[in-house]
């Protein structure tokens, strides 16, 4: 059964002022700010599991893992990875797939890991580098076969940057 039209409005009231004490609340409560980019190499903390961009993995002599199988360009669900390979004879007489040109859109990549979860020889995987900005799209196409991944623009980024401390902002100020 519906309320009297005084209590419906008293139910407005009361749910109004519950709204006002949050705002309130919230407005008296101060506020942390992470400085960015100024203090990005000091105190900005990024999540090791963070998927920032797509990079070869590198045996010890620097050749990479990547056989050509197709496997991870087959899983990409936007079409972002496109293998060029051909299919060489060895000395021995056998036929071998080699890798041409490993094509990578990182302007058009979902980061969903679909990719790397296909890989059966553990050849590719995302790094935390997030910055990524550029004005030209195209320069978001990256040939992952023919660049060797040093790390991103800021130190100890790949092992998460600066420390975390569980409950306080990362943040000078």
């Amino acid at each position: 059964m519906k309320e009297s039209y005084f209590g419906e409005a008293l139910a407005a009231v009361k749910t109004l002022g519950v709204g006002l004490k949050t705002t309130m609340k919230e407005y008296f409560t101060a506020k942390s700010t992470e400085q960015y980019p100024e203090n990005r190499k000091t105190t900005l903390h990024i999540s090791k599991r963070h998927r920032g961009r797509l990079v070869f993995k590198r045996n010890a002599d620097g050749s990479y893992r990547c056989t050509a199988c197709t496997l991870c360009e087959k899983a990409c669900p936007n079409g972002t990875i496109k293998i060029l390979s051909e299919m060489v004879t060895t000395d021995d007489g056998k036929k071998k797939r080699v890798l041409r040109d490993y094509q990578y859109d990182l302007g058009d990549c979902m980061f969903c890991q679909l990719c790397t979860n296909a890989c059966n020889f553990d050849a590719i995987e995302f790094t935390n580098d997030f910055e990524n900005s550029v004005f030209d799209r195209n320069s978001l196409v990256l040939h992952l076969d023919k660049e060797v991944y040093k790390g991103g623009s800021l130190p100890g980024l790949i092992d998460g940057g600066a420390p975390i401390e569980i409950g306080k902002f990362n943040t000078k100020y």
